[in-house]
């Protein structure tokens, strides 16, 4: 193979004016091996907002995951998952490019504020403007399903993307097809979770149709279609996002369930200014994990039948952690701290779990820092499609642990998110190396200490009582924002605002 045809469909040796000049920015070839019949078929599913706590192989008592129980009991559990940032579009672009979301600018849900439009928004009279955030996954990036594609599997996504405008959808980012993949957070259009969908890449299905279960039926006619191929499916569920909807039997069921189970009501908490449930009861979020589990059973009943189970490597993954301080609080992430929008482990980390036939030890459980930049050297590595260390630059390869042949060779895994969020949360850092955990408040660049071994709930702010090792992780955190190159807030006078705002468009 050349190294031209080694190359993805866009030309990476891209020509830019810097100052009036043309600069020539060289980006990363593809592996050199493409052969893809001596990989296994992978399928990738990831679910939106569902907690830590969220299924029952993970400790949840009220909501029913049989089906996904089942499947984390034949693969890798991790106990320390975590999304690379607390709100989903970032993470959903690490897992795409195997970058930080800082590296990328891509720092916020696209959607969210920018600092020049923040004037007509809640957080107008917040003491920091929000920084600056990338409202789209580049092209330049070289997507996993570019490689895998170039590589000759079959590519194909099914549900929420969230990932930029009409032009750098799923189709213009490597995959061969794309089901229900657009600009959209969440099926806020026509029926919302129920048919018609109002989505312009989701052919409306019968009046009433559930959304999880046909984007389930959409991965399971791919699945059919290409089993004589190798293919790479990315089950992207819209579930368990707002808005709160359930199929009525579903939630008739938990209403019996929390009724039986003696609860009463709601039991909630303070985190900040916002309240936090501390209990799970909502019976329509229940509803919604149930269904999901029913169709992530679907896919994996179509595997078994065709007899590709045991050739085919599933991955599962959540975007955010659970939401609970905000939206109907519909979950609560209890043992953690917080929810969606928060630094807090209850904001990032995340249910997570391997099935690799063969490889991986069924039942096995793994406690080592993982996140989602991981996954893009990771499933290469799976394939045998060599790494492309210029790409997912931020990412390390699991498959050590997988193996089980020893840890990671990286010092700590780090977040920034530099804004304001409905849940409560202000903007922030952190950085997680070995036990320890600092998260660092941009307002007035204060910290807290924890150590997540002993305190995984975050109740006891260590900062003061070990000042030297709470110096060392800002210090850490420091450097690895001037290494992301990161976008910072700014404090700006509100006096100033209107001449700032015209100043930052021009």
């Amino acid at each position: 193979m050349t190294t031209s045809e080694a190359l993805t469909r866009r030309d990476f040796l891209k020509a830019t004016t810097v100052g009036g000049c043309a600069v020539f920015l060289s980006s990363c070839t593809l592996p050199l091996n493409t052969a893809p019949d001596t990989g296994p078929n992978i399928v990738y599913i990831l679910v939106d907002d569902l907690g830590w706590m969220d299924l029952g192989c993970y400790g949840s008592t009220f909501y029913e995951t049989p089906n996904i129980d089942r499947l984390a009991a034949q693969g890798m559990c991790f106990t320390d998952a975590y999304a690379a940032c607390p709100v989903c579009s970032p993470t959903r672009a690490s897992i795409m490019t195997g970058k930080y979301p800082a590296r990328l600018d891509t720092t916020d849900w696209f959607g969210a504020p920018q600092p020049y439009n923040v004037g007509n928004h809640w957080t107008k009279n917040k003491p920091l403007l929000p920084a600056k955030y990338l409202d789209r996954l580049p092209l330049e990036e070289v997507t996993l399903a570019e490689v895998f594609k170039k590589a000759g599997y079959k590519t194909f996504f099914a549900g929420k993307w969230h990932l930029g405008p009409e032009g750098f959808w799923p189709e213009d980012q490597g995959f061969d097809i794309n089901k229900g993949g657009w600009k959209s957070g969440g099926p806020f259009g026509g029926g919302k979770y129920f048919s018609p969908y109002g989505n312009p890449r989701l052919q409306d299905g019968p009046k009433g149709e559930h959304l999880p279960d046909r984007l389930a039926q959409e991965t399971v006619n791919f699945i059919e279609a290409n089993k004589n191929e190798s293919f790479l499916a990315y089950l992207s569920f819209y579930s368990v996002h707002t808005p709160l909807m359930s199929r009525d039997d579903l939630k008739r069921k938990y209403r019996k369930k929390k009724k039986a189970m003696k609860i009463d009501s709601p039991i909630w908490g303070k985190e900040a200014d916002s309240k936090v449930r501390l209990i799970q009861e909502h019976a329509v979020y229940a509803g919604m994990v149930e269904a999901m589990d029913a169709a992530v059973g679907k896919v994996l009943s179509k595997l078994k039948a065709l007899g590709l189970d045991q050739n085919t490597v599933i991955i599962f993954m959540s975007d955010n952690g659970g939401l609970s301080t905000a939206e109907g609080h519909p979950t609560s992430n209890l043992p953690l701290r917080a929810g969606k929008g928060w630094l807090y482990e209850g904001g990032i980390r995340e249910p997570m779990f391997i099935k690799w036939p063969g490889v991986v030890k069924p039942e096995s459980v793994c406690d080592e820092p993982v996140t989602s930049t991981d996954f893009y050297p990771t499933m290469l590595e799976m394939a045998g499609l060599g790494l492309m260390p210029e790409q997912h630059i931020d990412g390390v390869s699991l498959i050590p642990l997988l193996k089980n042949k020893g840890k990671l060779k990286r010092k700590a895994i780090y977040w920034h998110y530099p804004h304001y969020h409905g849940s409560g949360n202000r903007p922030s850092g952190a950085v997680r190396a070995g036990d320890y955990k600092l998260i660092e408040w941009y307002e007035d660049n204060s910290v807290e200490l924890y150590n997540l071994k002993s305190d995984i709930g975050e109740k006891h702010d260590l900062a003061k009582k070990l000042p030297e090792k709470a110096a060392e992780l800002q210090g850490m955190l420091a450097k690895w924002r001037k290494q992301m190159n990161a976008k910072m807030p700014a404090a700006v006078p509100r006096d100033d605002f209107e001449v700032w705002k015209a100043s930052r468009r021009q």
